[in-house]
């Protein structure tokens, strides 16, 4: 199945691809960001595509075959992103996305344990080298480790009641034998709003989250991005939940000189702190939207996946 990406007209309009430019697609997935910022940079443009996932560099690594030398494809982390465009030589960089969404090749094979609508392991790694899976971190956790993961990076309705029933019923290894677990200790479905989700959604959220520790990486990340920018780049980022939307909320702000506010990952990680003070005396920015992009309701008729994205838009316009 060909991933669909989100946003994909406004990422394009925001980062202005021309064929003078260097790009940078932070998060590869199935690659159709890159594949359309490559075809909008015609006849030179040159891109940089990562990604943590190994499959996903491999899946985009076809796709973007016919572009030949004007790509160049690399597995890391999104906080060693930075890095690697520095090595690479792509530095600096006149656009830049990030699209924190999980692919559809991710959520569609069972055996990545992402998602709970597909029995598999409860593995939910992007880096499948790593030790740590789902069921390593619910199997050998204590209870208000899990307690504080399901509040924290879920937002879980009912976060201590649920953690008590996953507990009690450990080990566990696959998906729907923790959706069984889930769903008996908090109902069939509940509500966040007006919208009814399944009480599995964000406990699989949290759990993910956690075992790639994506908040912390998103937070350092950020101004490490923002600092490869050239001036007159922009670095455009697209996220899913509140928490992440927070991080990228303040990061943002902060980039342009503004207070960060109280929008911060709910532990206070702060990973990026200082490095955001630094960012904000090398280089002034602007915020392009004050207001998240979202979806238009077409776009979420043709991929309801796309129903919950942001996305948010910096410029870097000089040095300080």
């Amino acid at each position: 199945m060909i991933h669909v990406p989100v946003l994909l007209d406004e990422v394009v309009q925001a980062l202005r691809p021309r064929a003078t430019g260097r790009y940078l697609d932070a998060t590869v997935g199935g690659g159709g960001h890159s594949e359309a910022i490559l075809r909008a940079s015609t006849p030179s443009g040159r891109l940089l595509a990562t990604d943590a996932d190994e499959r996903a560099v491999q899946t985009a690594a076809e796709r973007l075959q016919p572009f030949g030398p004007r790509v160049v494809l690399r597995r890391c982390w999104l906080d060693q992103a930075a890095h690697v465009a520095h090595t690479e030589g792509f530095v600096p960089l006149d656009g830049i996305v990030v699209d924190l969404g999980l692919s559809s090749n991710q959520l569609d094979d069972a055996e990545r344990g992402f998602s709970f609508m597909r029995p598999g392991p409860l593995d939910m790694r992007f880096d499948r080298t790593q030790k740590l899976t789902a069921a390593g971190l619910i199997n050998e956790c204590d209870l208000e480790e899990l307690v504080q993961i399901l509040r924290d990076y879920g937002e879980v309705t009912r976060a201590r009641r649920i953690a008590e029933a996953i507990w009690s019923a450990r080990p566990l290894h696959t998906t729907d034998q923790l959706r069984t677990v889930v769903t008996h200790a908090a109902g069939a479905r509940y509500s966040t709003g007006r919208r009814p989700i399944h009480p599995a959604t964000q406990v699989f959220q949290a759990l993910r989250i956690a075992v790639n520790d994506e908040l912390r990486r998103l937070e350092t990340a950020l101004p490490r991005l923002i600092e490869t920018l050239a001036v007159g780049g922009r670095l455009a980022v697209i996220t899913f939940h509140s928490l992440e939307d927070r991080i990228v909320k303040r990061a943002f702000r902060l980039a342009a000189g503004q207070d960060g506010g109280a929008d911060a990952d709910p532990r206070n990680l702060l990973a990026g702190r200082q490095e955001m003070e630094a960012v904000q005396t090398a280089i002034r920015a602007r915020l392009v939207n004050k207001k998240p992009i979202l979806p238009t309701d077409e776009e979420i008729r043709q991929n309801p996946r796309a129903r919950s994205a942001k996305l948010r838009i910096l410029e870097r316009i000089d040095v300080a």
